[in-house]
């Protein structure tokens, strides 16, 4: 079985590297413009801004593999995804297109207007993305349901590609870092075309279609605790963000979270697809599938903590992704600061399979609540204090994911004790 399980995940895992290798790219290019620490502090508000929206989104593939396992809910959740979207695009489109929209944008993050300008003009070109980014996610879930798993790491891998080669046109080009950012994502929309073309030719409907009156009531409640869970992930750096830039010469230490955090979730990032492996695997066999989890988590973490303890950091940020010297040295002791994140990232996994597979996934949301709420009052308390820098930051975003992994697991335990079962 362990095999079965290495088979399916692994694809998923390169998938993940995939899309994190993107970011890599962005950082290295944003890295060799001029001003390098003003473009990727700039791409971090911009990004952020993005990711609060686009981030609901992250779990419409574990919502479709778990969901849709026949027509009628296939269809239905194509629809509850379009119109998901559709909404999340109104706020996007008026904080790039509107004055009021920038207003609150800027003090959302703590920024001025210098700053603002090119993060609304990032927000605008960016904004009809969030519909493509959705149904690219909705065929991914179909996908890998059919646990055609290769297929999806081809396909990231091929929009990898496509990006990497825009970005590195535009720098070379002369296009403006906005520009250049912006029409790499173009990709996505290569992505989405080639994944309705795999999912026509290669999907087969569930064997065991479980489901089939499945109502819109139904899917949203599954639905909106997990979209909170990553609404509440993407708005953790905004929050660090906008106490950091309140700091003296604070574009360096924002530029080196950055591409620090971007870094580190190549190692955070394929333990994320344990959600992936549970909600296939899972019911059958949990404790398999857990063994599994442990084994690949140890490796993982001792790699982390390998690359951040030797010079090897100091080849990845300085060399590899191009930051000055200053940036590339604050990245490393983010980096060494996040090493814990690994572990705790696989527990909260562990208990947000058992949410999915149980279809009781309300949580999911308490446990991002409580993340964001630990993560400001420590922001908070430290920039009180004169203790707030890069690597307090790190660490706070730790003892942010400590703090989900706990709610999680806490109330998972809730709902498995023998007086609730009971009572149900």
């Amino acid at each position: 079985m362990q095999r079965r399980y290495w088979q399916f995940y692994w694809p998923l895992a390169l998938t993940g590297l995939t899309m994190l290798l993107a970011r890599q790219f962005e950082n290295a290019t944003l890295g060799r413009y001029a001003n390098a620490a003003r473009e990727l502090a700039v791409f971090a508000f911009a990004a952020s801004a993005f990711a609060l929206l686009n981030a609901s989104l992250a779990f419409v593939p574990q919502m479709t593999a778990v969901l849709a396992r026949s027509a009628r809910a296939r269809k239905r959740c194509l629809r509850l995804t379009v119109a998901v979207c559709c909404v999340l695009t109104v706020p996007l489109v008026l904080a790039g297109f509107t004055r009021t929209g920038a207003l609150l944008l800027g003090r959302l993050f703590g920024i001025g207007a210098a700053v603002q300008v090119p993060v609304t003009h990032y927000l605008r070109l960016v904004s009809p993305l969030l519909v493509v980014n959705g149904l690219r996610q909705y065929y991914t879930g179909l996908l890998i349901q059919a646990k055609r798993t290769g297929v999806v790491t081809v396909l990231n891998g091929l929009m990898l590609v496509i990006a990497g080669a825009v970005l590195l046109a535009g720098l070379h080009s002369g296009l403006r870092a906005v520009h250049t950012l912006a029409a790499s994502l173009a990709s996505w929309l290569v992505h989405l075309v080639l994944s309705y073309v795999f999912y026509r030719r290669l999907y087969k409907p569930a064997t065991d279609p479980e489901l089939k009156c499945l109502g819109y009531g139904a899917i949203l409640s599954f639905f909106w605790p997990v979209a909170l869970t990553s609404l509440m992930f993407a708005l953790s750096r905004p929050i660090l963000y906008s106490f950091v830039a309140r700091l003296p010469e604070s574009e360096p230490a924002i530029a080196s979270l950055r591409i620090a955090f971007d870094f580190a979730l190549i190692f955070h990032n394929p333990l994320n697809q344990f959600r992936h492996l549970f909600v296939m695997y899972g019911r059958e066999d949990a404790l398999g599938v857990r063994r599994f989890m442990i084994r690949v988590t140890a490796v993982v973490t001792v790699v982390m903590i390998t690359v951040a303890a030797t010079p090897l950091s100091k080849l990845v940020f300085g060399e590899l992704l191009g930051a000055p010297a200053d940036i590339a040295a604050m990245a490393r002791q983010v980096l060494w600061a996040g090493c814990l994140i690994p572990l705790i990232v696989t527990l909260r996994n562990y208990f947000h399979g058992l949410a999915m597979v149980g279809r009781s996934t309300l949580g999911m949301g308490a446990g991002g609540i409580g993340r964001i709420a630990v993560i400001y009052g420590a922001a908070l308390a430290c920039f009180s204090f004169g203790v707030l820098n890069h690597i307090t930051a790190a660490a706070i975003l730790t003892l942010g994911f400590a703090a989900e992994a706990i709610v999680v697991a806490c109330l998972s335990r809730f709902r498995a004790s023998p007086s609730r079962q009971a009572r149900a």
